[in-house]
């Protein structure tokens, strides 16, 4: 690690989240800050911290000359680019509140927050964006300025809607020098951050400056993040996860940035960048644990068995380098297993990689036991947007993957009724935004963050999350039921691209399952159905094969764990469809609605 070094700058330091970005900019001016790829010169654009100082000082004298006043709201509907830095910090630094949107919600659910948080000023991705968008806001609003990312084609329109401005035209032409705000309140609101609910409309969380400075700190004194590493960006800055630690972490600990060009890009963008860190969600995890299975499936059984052992030994001697498992024969296998494969699988992640983070929701023991066992160095989190959002924090010095790690040094964590998770810290939200009873049922009158979430704590101090409240099942025989770590086991298999697990006040579990559509066709003709007939998806044949795989999936759960039946689908649950939040989360009720013939029909004979 001598080629590593600790560049930190402290919340005290800070005071703000624009404080830690000036004094970012002055501390280390020639650095690589961000990298994003130029879609129009097809290259990859890099910004050094000085470089970027001066474009957030371009965009913070354009916002000065539009009418907003401390504490207005802005808002950002922007894919993951420099640009949506520059107008982050330029936006703080004036003292507006930012709103994060995501690009692919729904244009009513986008429209519902603007008018919710009485946005004054929009950022969005492009033109025909906005014109879904505009379509179903209502005349009466406090939108008074759209400007638009869009290329030349879309200047035009500005001429025919008084709203809007062309972000290019918009800008002053060459660089500013940035301007730094003094005497500012580090407990003043930073952002509106719209959690997506799986039901109801989304409620806005308010986090301060201090909310995520001090998080983004107590991340760091968990896993260390330096001046020489090079962060791929790809979940949306408009989840809080990435904003707080892929984002906020990064400019305190002086590290560099490069922006993903997109999902179905990541795998060419992780060779190209060569991250040294990354940050994602399990299903991202999962992906890469899909094609590496494809990918083995069409190897030998011989090297089919090399693979596993090269797991089996890097989790021994991982568990070994821990202190939970003493030094092993087996351990001497490593340096031509580690050469034979484990580095294959690395390269494909960059080859240079020394931490992972899986954060958003738990991930599968099976996953994090496979890419541990070739050598990724992965860790796990856990948090909630009210929490800013990270409340613990595995490190590679002290790492337990079947847990979500030890609580972040500045807070404290308890159990309360019912096995509930309870936080207290700087971390903590400032409430929600115009919904005085939604806050007072999520924090206590001491202060007390009710998650939602049950957990245990270990011995050593690791936390546990063993289910979620209001996901619990109850069956119609008083067994409780948590779907979560079902169906997480359930979609390990790459033919399942999706699954939820029902059952409320039943006799026996069921699933409704939505097939991976490259792998239905192979699977059905193996069993003698006619993949193109919608009837071959409620053929006995491919329920009893399906239900067959499940059981396979879920033999190391309990008893109670069996899905007697099963309704298949070709069709993804989206967040267009409605079915899907923002952050992929499954909305149990709305697919419980949209399914409810299928549901009766699995209980129908009960």
């Amino acid at each position: 690690m001598s080629e590593f070094h600790e560049n930190l700058i402290t919340p005290e330091q800070a005071v703000t989240l624009d404080g830690l970005f000036a004094r970012r900019v002055k501390r280390s001016g020639d650095r690589l800050a961000y990298q994003g790829f130029d879609r129009r010169s097809k290259d990859w654009l890099g910004y050094s911290w000085t470089e970027m100082g001066e474009q957030v000082g371009r965009w913070q004298r354009a916002l000065a000359g539009e009418d907003l006043q401390p504490g207005d709201r802005v808002a950002v509907l922007l894919r993951n680019c420099p640009e949506w830095v520059m107008f982050d910090q330029a936006a703080l630094s004036l003292g507006l509140v930012v709103v994060p949107l995501y690009t692919d919600d729904r244009p009513d659910n986008v429209a519902y927050i603007l008018q919710d948080a009485g946005v004054k000023l929009l950022l969005v991705q492009d033109l025909s964006r906005w014109q879904r968008l505009a379509a179903v806001l209502p005349a009466e609003r406090e939108l008074v300025a759209v400007l638009h990312e869009g290329g030349e084609p879309a200047r035009a329109a500005v001429s025919q809607d008084p709203l809007l401005r062309y972000a290019h035209d918009w800008l002053p032409a060459g660089p500013e020098p940035l301007q730094v705000r003094r005497g500012s309140d580090p407990h003043s609101l930073a952002s509106i951050v719209y959690t997506s609910g799986t039901t109801g409309r989304p409620k806005g969380v308010m986090l301060s400056h201090h909310n995520m400075l001090s998080v983004a700190h107590g991340v760091l004194m968990s896993v260390e993040v330096y001046q020489e590493d090079v962060l791929l960006s790809f979940l949306p800055l408009s989840h809080t996860f990435e904003r707080t630690v892929g984002y906020y972490l990064v400019v305190m600990a002086g590290a560099a940035v490069a922006y993903a060009r997109s999902i179905g890009e990541l795998a060419e963008d992780l060779t190209i960048v060569r991250p040294t860190a990354l940050i994602a969600v399990p299903r991202v995890f999962e992906r890469l644990y899909g094609r590496i299975q494809d990918g083995l499936s069409k190897q030998s059984a011989l090297k089919r068995r090399l693979f596993q052992a090269t797991i089996d030994v890097g989790w021994l001697r991982f568990q070994h380098r821990q202190g939970r498992a003493s030094w092993r024969p087996q351990l001497l296998l490593w340096p031509l297993l580690e050469r034979l494969v484990a580095r294959k699988v690395q390269a494909r992640m960059g080859g240079r990689l020394r931490l992972a983070v899986s954060g958003g929701a738990p991930i599968s023991p099976d996953i994090a036991r496979i890419f541990i066992g070739l050598d990724v160095p992965l860790v796990q989190g856990y948090g909630l947007t009210e929490a800013s959002p990270v409340v613990t924090a595995n490190s590679l010095e002290h790492n337990e993957p079947s847990s979500v790690g030890r609580p972040l040094r500045n807070l404290e964590v308890r159990i309360g009724e019912h096995d509930e998770l309870l936080v207290r810290g700087p971390g903590v939200m400032q409430g929600y935004w115009n919904n005085h009873r939604a806050t007072a049922e999520m924090i206590n009158t001491d202060g007390w963050l009710h998650t939602g979430d049950q957990a245990r704590i270990d011995e050593q101090g690791y936390i546990h999350i063993t289910g979620r409240l209001k996901d619990i099942l109850v069956l119609s025989n008083g067994e409780k039921v948590p779907p979560a770590d079902m169906e997480g086991a359930i979609a390990l298999d790459t033919l399942f691209e999706q699954v939820m697990v029902v059952g409320e006040s039943r006799s026996y579990l069921s699933a409704l399952i939505v097939l991976d559509g490259d792998k239905w066709p192979g699977f059905a003709q193996e069993l003698g159905l006619d993949p193109l007939k919608a009837a071959s998806l409620t053929d006995d044949r491919a329920e009893h094969a399906v239900i067959k795989r499940i059981r396979s999936a879920l033999k190391d759960f309990p008893g109670y764990a069996k899905i007697r039946r099963v309704t298949l689908t070709l069709e993804p649950w989206t967040v267009d469809g409605g079915l899907l939040t923002p952050t992929m989360k499954v909305k149990r009720a709305k697919v419980l609605e949209h399914y409810g013939a299928s549901v009766e029909a699995m209980y129908k004979e009960s």
